[in-house]
């Protein structure tokens, strides 16, 4: 049934859980890490003079000229998203940049030119002017040069706690105003017994071992076994034949990335309570999720338009410290510390995000709905939207057991958000000339970004060179990033468990899983299989 998606709804029992935006950094060697500095509005003085605590680990291209051309504007979407990033401070630190480096380019140019008098024939007296001149200019210009780097520093520290822009659909304030897109379904009616959770079902069925992992390594882990360990083997198979079937290429990606590159793509803390597990005395994390390492797959690279959209799907583990976590919806499966999942990623051109966006949105809801599940499909509010997200629909399911909705799924359009920090450019198609007419070519600069500027065409950061043979000079412009959930495999085993549990303890196996499973159409008790 497919409501009004003007009017915010929402059902009297949904309770959010949501799973966490990954955070990570690279500055405390700890396994799990805590920053307050990212939550705290900027107090440093107009004029920096001394380098910073904890200064960025990469320099982002953002756009510092276009926020300082809508500061009201950008300010407003930072209150709306309650974010307490402080763009007026970046932008003052913008401008002092700007001032900055064009008093060093100045004294760079006065220091070339004395030592171009410097050449001719010139009498001691003068040739000792200039000498002390050029002395008195390489310390002027090296003071200059340590300035513009300490503020362009403190720049891109506060640049970088900029959220994205906000979709102009997308409803405001907290979770309870999510807009209701779709509701696909009904509750199931349990006739002559009261549906159990899915501990109470799974661990008669010996699908699951709680108190195992507990004592090997946790809380909040687990062990699959039996018919547990082959449904999520039998989720994965399923979720990577839909997607491939749809045209994403299937990826396995490493679980471990880079701190820089989780900071690249948007992942950063707006608490005291990190999601990341990190590792000690190194600059690598466990990754919350695929999409981190199928961004950085193409990260400072140059693509060509005809190349996309690059769908990509990916089967990785997860790992998330679920900090602040507790009672009913740690329960379980529900909310882990370590979980297998099927994420899609895209990269695309800025005309085709929003229509991209919807697809993956229709992809969540027909293979849920194949799965015979009830669930929810909503247009998330400014304050629940994560930092890289210009607009997110989250998809949650009707669990019986837990008497609630659950988040199966979050597909969310970043824009260029995290191309910019990764720099992951294209270069855009000509335009094709009238017949007979003849074209100009590599005119233009890339779009307006911070001060360093990427080098356009040339070998890229990193020592990646440009894909695509993009001419030198060529005008590139940034890419857009998509991801989604295909399938986060405890979640959706819960739902399963739930909603297609018996009054014997069994389950019925939905009927798209079956040739993923050996054609095994109910889980049943172990009594009942000797």
């Amino acid at each position: 049934m497919l409501l009004n998606p003007s009017l915010p709804q929402r059902h009297a029992c949904l309770q959010h859980h949501r799973l966490r935006p990954l955070t990570c950094s690279t500055r405390q060697p700890l396994h799990r890490r805590v920053h307050a500095s990212s939550t705290e509005p900027a107090t440093a003085p107009a004029e920096v003079t001394s380098p910073l605590q904890h200064a960025p680990s990469f320099k982002a291209a953002i756009d510092f000229k276009a926020i300082k051309a809508d500061l009201e504007g950008v300010e407003k979407n930072c209150k709306l998203r309650n974010s307490r990033a402080n763009p007026r401070r970046a932008v003052e630190l913008y401008d002092e940049y700007v001032r900055l480096k064009l008093e060093a380019d100045t004294l760079r140019a006065d220091r070339n030119s004395n030592s171009s008098r410097m050449k001719g024939k010139l009498e001691k007296e003068e040739r000792d002017k200039l000498i002390a001149a050029g002395q008195q200019l390489k310390e002027a210009l090296s003071a200059a040069e340590e300035q513009v780097a300490l503020v362009e520093q403190a720049m891109q520290v506060e640049g970088q706690r900029i959220p994205n822009s906000t979709h102009p659909s997308v409803p405001l304030g907290g979770e309870e105003n999510a807009t209701l897109l779709a509701c696909i379904g009904e509750q199931r009616v349990f006739e002559g017994f009261q549906p159990a959770d899915h501990v109470k079902l799974a661990e008669p069925l010996q699908m699951v071992d709680f108190d195992a992992a507990a004592e090997v390594t946790g809380q909040k882990f687990y062990y699959l076994r039996n018919a547990g360990a082959l449904l999520e083997l039998a989720l994965v198979s399923w979720a990577m034949a839909r997607v491939g079937a749809k045209g994403y290429t299937p990826f396995t990606t490493p679980d471990i990335v880079k701190a820089s590159v989780l900071e690249k793509c948007g992942f950063q803390p707006r608490g005291t309570n990190t999601q990341v597990y990190s590792i000690e005395d190194s600059p690598l994390c466990l990754t919350g999720t695929a999409e981190v390492p199928l961004a950085g797959l193409y990260m400072d690279k140059v693509l060509q338009e005809s190349e996309l959209p690059i769908r990509m799907a990916a089967f990785g583990h997860c790992f998330r410290t679920e900090a602040g976590a507790a009672g009913a919806a740690g329960k379980g499966l529900f909310r882990v510390h370590q979980f297998s999942k099927v994420e899609m990623f895209i990269l695309c051109t800025p005309s085709q995000s929003d229509a991209l966006h919807e697809e993956l949105r229709a992809i969540g809801q027909e293979m849920y709905t194949d799965l015979g599940l009830h669930f929810k499909v909503l247009d998330m509010p400014s304050e629940d939207l994560g930092a890289s997200a210009h607009r997110k629909f989250d998809m949650e399911a009707w669990m019986p057991g837990l008497n609630r909705y659950g988040e199966i799924s979050s597909a969310s359009n970043c824009t260029d958000y995290q191309a910019r920090r990764l720099n992951i450019r294209y270069k855009p198609q000509p335009p094709k000339a009238p017949e007979g007419a003849t074209t100009s070519q590599g005119s233009t600069d890339a779009p307006a970004q911070s001060e360093e500027g990427a080098s356009q065409g040339k070998k890229q950061k990193g020592g990646k060179k440009a894909a695509g043979g993009g001419s030198a000079g060529a005008r590139t412009e940034f890419v857009h990033t998509l991801n989604s959930t295909a399938c986060a495999v405890p979640r959706i085993i819960v739902a399963i468990l739930e909603n297609f549990q018996q009054a014997d303890g069994s389950v019925i196996v939905p009927e798209q899983l079956r040739p993923f499973l050996g054609g095994m159409e109910v889980i049943r008790p172990p009594q009942s299989l000797k």
